[in-house]
């Protein structure tokens, strides 16, 4: 009966898994955290902070490229921990990377929301503000309250839709995740195109702003805290690895796909970086729309441009939410399949070849997420859940040397064990920095997590579970 199961359908190439990575990582971060970023704590070092940032991405990014090589399967670091530290070890893995994915996409559809909501009011159309915000609202000082609004619909809404696309197949969602990747491409290279002969030197000076007396606020200790801030626009890369199982060649491709499209990126982020901080002095850009200040400030000729940058924004945004979704089903997909969930999760759409199940309840789950709560609280928790994932995959490449390594590597991780190390380190350290009540929600969530452990995952056969054996 097994046998008969429908299999995901490998339908990706290289190109697929880039813009795919580009899809995920190219979103809020170069259309908001740039210029907040700068504003705040680096200046015009901005700039080095990209690099920073990207750095310690590599890292991880190395590590990640070994194991989506020698393990070409949906699930991405739950997987690589399943296949190095053991069966308790995946579920804490993969319970946090429901966290991570499920969030995400959340999160970035309250910021698809606002970006919509502000675009169309370019227009004379205007969203009541009890439909387009969170009816709940925290902040650490206040606590809890209720903000008056009834659902985030637009946030709802944009989730519903690209649910529909994953349900009805990845090379449909892939197609679609190519155009707007191909759109928002297009905008951010016309800023960069027309802003490159706006730049005004002077606004570079002083290039490294003096600190002010407060640690992480300017000076080099405020290029460090803005690396850590923008890092998170790089985590995108990656849900390229939960595509394991519908890549046609996935030994060789999903490393391009997973260091290809970081690179990219980091070009992209360095630019616009150069650009918008060229253009604005770095004081005038904490702003929701950053890029959006730059083209005024280039002059009346380039307003033109200012609703393409909006749009640019919101096709951005899509585009994360299409991967982080994606990402999310397949995580649910690979621990279903091993048993950690019900069986039943791992079930493939006769016709589509999608995993229909997890899909369905993803979409719902993130569409309710997305409609109750707001964007800074869920933007901590992504965050958290990432890093600990990131040294997860980190600790996992030292421990395969050393216990597997007859194992064959079509892509290696250089600089052993110096890369992975250095991996967990920078990951833990900025994970550190959280504040405490981000943690209390890591913990209760592992705790929940602990709870149906016990009813699923306590019974999986560890030795019946060979990844390797499996690829």
């Amino acid at each position: 009966m097994e046998t008969t199961q429908p299999k995901l359908k490998r339908v990706l190439g290289r190109w697929n898994l880039i813009n795919l990575g580009i899809g995920a990582i190219i979103g809020a971060g170069i259309f908001v955290l740039t210029g907040t970023a700068a504003a705040q704590y680096a200046g015009p070092a901005i700039i080095l902070s990209f690099v920073v940032a990207a750095f310690v991405c590599l890292l991880a990014g190395l590590c990640y490229a070994e194991f989506a090589s020698m393990i070409p399967r949906a699930g991405s670091a739950y997987t690589y921990a399943l296949a190095t530290l053991g069966p308790v070890a995946a579920w804490i893995i993969g319970w946090d990377l429901i966290l991570e994915y499920l969030f995400a996409a959340s999160t970035v559809a309250v910021g698809w929301s606002g970006y919509v909501v502000s675009f169309l009011k370019d227009f004379g159309i205007s969203v009541p503000a009890k439909l387009a915000q969170a009816p709940l609202s925290y902040s650490p000082t206040g606590g809890w309250h209720l903000t008056g609004a009834l659902l985030n619909v637009p946030a709802m809404a944009i989730i519903g839709i690209i649910s529909f696309l994953l349900y009805i197949g990845v090379k449909e969602s892939i197609r679609v995740n190519t155009l707007i990747v191909a759109i928002k491409l297009t905008v951010i290279l016309l800023f960069i195109g027309f802003g490159l002969s706006h730049v005004n030197v002077a606004n570079f000076s002083p290039f490294i702003p003096e600190n002010t007396g407060v640690r992480g606020i300017f000076g080099w200790s405020g290029v460090f805290r803005a690396a850590a801030v923008i890092f998170f626009a790089y985590i995108g890369f990656d849900a390229v690895s939960t595509a394991a199982q519908e890549c046609k060649n996935p030994q060789r491709d999903l490393p391009i796909g997973i260091l290809g499209s970081l690179a990219i990126s980091t070009i992209l982020y360095i630019l616009v970086a150069y650009v918008l901080t060229g253009v604005v002095h770095y004081s005038e850009l904490n702003v929701p729309d950053p890029i959006a200040v730059g083209v005024n400030a280039m002059g009346s000729s380039l307003l033109w441009l200012r609703p393409l940058i909006k749009m640019g924004a919101i096709c951005g945004l899509s585009s994360v939410i299409l991967v982080m979704l994606m990402g999310q089903t397949r995580i649910f997909f690979a621990m279903a399949s091993d048993g950690f969930l019900p069986k039943g999760l791992a079930a493939v759409h006769p016709k589509f070849l999608t995993p229909s199940l997890t899909t369905l309840i993803t979409g719902i789950a993130s569409m309710v997420v997305a409609g109750l709560f707001p964007i800074g609280l869920l933007g901590e928790l992504v965050s958290i859940g990432t890093l600990f994932a990131f040294a997860i995959v980190c600790a996992g490449i030292l421990i395969l040397r050393k216990t597997r390594p007859d194992l064959p590597r079509p892509f290696k991780t250089p600089l052993v064990p110096l890369v992975p190390i250095l991996g967990i380190i920078t990951a833990v350290a900025q994970m550190a920095s959280l504040p405490k009540d981000t943690w209390f929600r890591l913990v209760v969530w592992m705790i929940l997590g602990g709870i149906l452990f016990m009813f699923y995952g306590r019974k999986v056969d560890a030795k019946s579970l060979d990844v390797f054996k499996e690829t």
